[in-house]
Parts: structure tokens; sequence; C-alpha cells
């Protein structure tokens, strides 16, 4: 078929160009090599798993490239964005370093399994992700919550498809009518406002398991929306807000019906409009200073691990709490407040050293009046 057309496209244009008189048989040659080219770079294109920036505030400084980032390195990366420290330096040119006093209000990641790529239009930048390894944002929650613990900023954590909610803050309050379970989540779909009555369905079943997880997650992003609508002081505090959304049905979808069928179609259609909407509706409620990223993986790779132990082992373990006699975890602070203590013990101590000297070598003659006697004699009245 492909020899076909492309026998057709050079007498077409051979023809052409020679009722023209215009160009010469080289340059019918060039044209024809252009022309087959542009058909193979349509034919074949190129997906993968990646990391797509949908909304982001100016000082937010996403750059437009192909350069690859680790899916291990996402947390560090969504730190980074929401202006916190890291371990370690994350050596990636896709992100520069922003203004010190200028932070995001709030960072949404939603992961999507069982898909190569999304049609995202309209978005900030795009990576592709290497080594799809799972990774949970448990370490940016705990400094959001221990930097902003009076202000209970929100937290969420949510995975429908495995029925994990985690809320801090203020969350606790505002997401606790958040249906969960996937039996909480399918009678949402029956009552009033459900995405059931505005999404066109097409191929999706009402009555599939498969299908009603997907449209389940789906009602999710919708619901989470809805409650930021209604409680729109949330999004004009002080304190950075953390999102954290897994969803799976497309991969329950591929599994169940095959990424040739309609219904995977229809939901990877339905999918990327909703995200896309769900992302401008989060921007604009916190007044255009959210960052939003969508993470798509096929499958997810499970690290590899290497357990072994050494017949040179210690019998003394110099750290009770673990069992392998390993050493102390020390925290990454650790360097800061050695550092601390270091000098400012060294600065005590030059200043012990200063003060004993001056003592030591200080003329009487300079004292103060009530310890000096300058008349040796007694006046006797």
């Amino acid at each position: 078929m492909e020899s076909f057309d492309c026998t057709i496209v050079d007498e077409f244009y051979t023809e052409k160009l020679r009722k023209q008189n215009k160009v010469t048989e080289s340059a019918q040659g060039s044209r024809l090599v252009v022309i087959l080219n542009t058909f193979s770079h349509f034919s074949t294109g190129v997906h993968g798993d990646g990391l797509t920036v949908l909304q982001a505030p100016d000082f937010v400084s996403f750059q437009k490239g192909d350069w690859p980032v680790s899916g291990e390195k996402i947390p560090d990366l969504v730190a980074l964005t929401m202006g916190f420290s890291v371990q370690e330096d994350l050596s990636w040119p896709g992100l520069q370093a922003g203004p010190l006093f200028q932070r995001p209000r709030a960072n949404v990641l939603v992961v999507v399994r069982g898909v190569d790529g999304l049609t995202l239009p309209q978005s900030v930048a795009s990576y592709p992700l290497e080594n799809p390894v799972p990774f949970t944002l448990d370490s940016v929650a705990e400094t959001v919550h221990s930097l902003f613990a009076e202000d209970t900023p929100v937290v969420l954590q949510l995975a429908p498809s495995e029925e994990r909610l985690y809320m801090l803050g203020k969350a606790n309050a505002v997401f606790e009518d958040l249906p969960v379970t996937l039996q909480q989540i399918r009678a949402r779909l029956s009552q009033d406002g459900s995405v059931l009555t505005s999404l066109p369905l097409n191929s999706l079943s009402r009555n599939a398991e498969a299908d009603l997880l997907f449209l389940s997650e789906v009602q999710v992003l919708h619901d989470i929306t809805a409650l930021l609508q209604r409680h729109r002081h949330l999004a004009k505090d002080h304190s950075p807000d953390l999102y954290s959304l897994e969803l799976s049905g497309l991969e329950e979808l591929s599994r169940v019906y095959g990424q040739d069928s309609p219904q995977y179609r229809d939901a990877t259609a339905i999918l990327a409009s909703v995200l896309k909407k769900f992302g401008e509706d989060v921007y604009s409620l916190y007044g255009n200073n959210a960052v939003v990223e969508v993470v798509t993986v096929k499958t997810f790779e499970a690290p590899l691990t290497r357990k072994s132990r050494s017949i040179l082992e210690s019998k003394q373990i110099s750290n009770p709490g673990s069992p392998y006699n390993l050493a102390y975890k020390y925290n990454f602070h650790y360097a800061v407040v050695f550092n601390i203590v270091l000098w400012l013990m060294i600065a005590l101590a030059l200043a012990v050293i200063a003060i004993a000297y001056n003592l030591w070598n200080m003329d009487p003659g300079y004292d103060s009046i009530i310890y000096r006697m300058t008349n040796q004699k007694i006046r006797l009245e």
C-alpha cells in the first residue's frame, strides 16, 4: 500500500512539473524526497511515558526541550516548584531557579496509568519520562505540614482505584464528604450533578466494571473542583496546597478491552478533555498561581532490590533500632546544624579568651572611682 501511494505521488508531481516547465529533473527528485519524508514523519508518531505541565505561573520557569526526567525525581521536582529544598541537587535543565520570595499557592500532580501519551493541547511544556518507578509525594506532604502546621494547608493524596485517601489540615473538614471507595463513587454517579449526564459516553457502558472505574475517577476530578469552588477561601491563604491524584481507569480498560477497542479510544479522548478543563479550573481558582502536572505511564517498573549479608558481620550492633548493623540515618539538616554549633562554639571560646586576657591585664588606674583612693591620708575633722 505504501509503494502504491508513493507511485501516485511521483507520477502526479512529475507530470505537473513537466507541464509547467519550471523545474529540472533534479528538482523533481528533491520534491519527491521531501514528500516521502513528510509522509513517513506522520505515519511514525512516537509515543511514550511523559511529564506534561498543563499550567504554571510565570515565575515558575519550565524550559521547553526534549530533556528526559527520571520517575524517581518527580517528588524532588514537585518540591522545587513549590520553593522547598531537596536532599540532592536536581541537575535537570527543564526547570530553572525562580524568585526566592514567590511560591505557587498549589501544586496538582495527576498520574495516569495505562496510557502511552495523551493529546493535551496548550500545555506549558512536555518532557519524556524515563525509569517510571512508583513514587509518592509523602516527603513533600511532610514538608508542607511541618512548615505550615499553624496555617493547616490542604494536603490531599488520592488513589480511587486502590481506595486510598490521605488528608491533612483543612482537607479533613472540606474533603471529608469526597467519595473514595468504589461503592461510594458508584452511588455518586447516580446522584444529581453526575458526569454521566454531561459526558459523551459513546461506547462506554454504565454497567461494566471497568467502565465504571474510569467514570468514577472522572467524577472525583469533577467533585474536587466543585468543592474548591464552594470553599474558595482555601485558595486565598498563604500556605501552599498539595494535590496528588492517581488514575488507573485507562489501565483497566486496556486490560479488559485492549488499546485498539473503541472503549479505550473514547475513554482516552474523554480523559484528555477532562484533564484540560480540570487544570484550567484549578489554575483559575488559585488566581493563576498554581502548577498542574500530568504524568502518563504505560506501566510502572518495580525497582530492583538486592539483598545480601556479609560473612564478616559484627555481632555488636551499633544501632539497636536496625537489625542489619547499619549506621544512624542522619537528617539532611545535619550539616547545617553542625556548622552552626561548630562556629558558635569557636566564637564563644575566642570571646572567653579575649575577655580573660583583658581582665588579667586591666590597669587599676582606669578602674571606677569606687575602687580608687586618691588621698592616702585620713582627713581628721
